[in-house]
């Protein structure tokens, strides 16, 4: 369907996983191929559902921070259930069971939501990122029983002091990813689950870098298939002020992970991957921590009718049209 080229990082050879490589999959949806270059489009390849909005970091990078509260109610797992049918039957292929928040925040919704992606509906591939810091051994496994195909932590502190200033939580949250990852594959290997585990770090410089490479060669990289490098990004301009604070300089727009690198524009976001908030806004960016961004509403729409709703064919022909000009995507693209 979608293709792309790949540069892996580092990589651990897991015969079980058919010697899967996370970046190959990265690296064909960021990929917007001719057939995804138009306004009106088939079902995207892969769709990531935001079980929680809710998340127990407060990271300067991200645009999480933008919420003025924090969400209460997380997504109900027959709505879940609905709309999944709904991708499944469109002809998505792989869901991702977050977006903006920590799905472990909402352990068993996450459980559920796994098994009935990959048992009832049937979905090739389901796919998870977390901080790590809440992901206990009892629900990994839960997780794996389910299905889970891909677990993703992301590592983003090369220590304590970077940890705190960053991520805006006590150290133990640190710590605590670490001890989750070594379990996760501890536990993986011992019972033979066949999910691929796997790691992501955003390149920083200098010293701060060399650190974080550091850190990697003992706490992270014996315990992943794969580990890959992204770019600091606007998160869609929404968190500029705190990156100020800190002396970061994101890079515009989504361009994929560092090695390939892809033009602003068109967006992937807005081509090839769906977003679904835990509201059931479906959205056109993966940065959308407010809703601001929103096309089209699950709740009230299927999801071809909005995902080819009259918003989103208007936000894609501006991005063909490589003019962004009073759209929600200005600022992002332009940073």
């Amino acid at each position: 369907m979608i293709r792309g080229n790949s540069q892996t990082s580092l990589v651990n050879e897991n015969p079980s996983l058919g010697n899967a490589k996370i970046t190959d999959r990265i690296d064909a949806i960021t990929n917007v191929s001719e057939e995804y270059r138009a306004a009106v489009l088939s079902a995207p390849k892969s769709v990531k559902i935001e079980l929680t909005g809710r998340c127990n970091y407060r990271c300067g990078f991200c645009a999480l921070r933008t919420r003025e509260n924090q969400p209460t109610k997380d997504m109900d797992i027959y709505f879940f259930q609905k709309i999944v049918m709904q991708m499944k039957e469109a002809g998505v292929e792989e869901i991702g069971v977050f977006y903006i928040g920590e799905s472990f925040m909402a352990p068993d919704i996450l459980i559920q939501a796994i098994w009935f992606a990959k048992n009832v509906a049937k979905i090739p591939y389901v796919f998870l990122t977390t901080n790590g810091s809440l992901t206990k051994p009892v629900h990994v496994e839960a997780c794996f029983k389910a299905g889970l195909d891909s677990l993703k932590f992301s590592i983003n502190a090369a220590d304590d002091e970077q940890f705190k200033e960053v991520m805006g939580v006590k150290t133990k949250l640190y710590h605590d990813a670490f001890d989750n990852l070594k379990a996760a594959k501890a536990i993986r290997d011992a019972k033979g689950y066949r999910c691929g585990l796997y790691a992501s770090s955003i390149k920083y410089d200098g010293v701060q870098q060399e650190k974080m490479e550091e850190l990697l060669k003992d706490h992270v990289l014996p315990y992943v298939d794969q580990h890959y490098w992204l770019p600091l990004y606007s998160m869609g301009s929404m968190a500029t002020d705190r990156e100020a604070e800190l002396g970061y300089r994101p890079t515009a727009g989504n361009q994929g992970r560092l090695g390939m690198l892809r033009k602003p524009l068109p967006c992937w976001s807005a081509f090839t991957e769906g977003h679904v908030r835990a509201d059931g806004g479906l959205s056109l960016c993966c940065f959308d921590a407010d809703g601001r961004f929103v096309v089209g509403d699950l709740k009230t729409q299927t999801f071809m009718e909005a995902w080819n709703s009259k918003a989103f064919q208007k936000i894609r022909q501006a991005h063909l049209n490589n003019d962004l000009t009073g759209t929600v995507c200005q600022d992002c693209v332009a940073y």
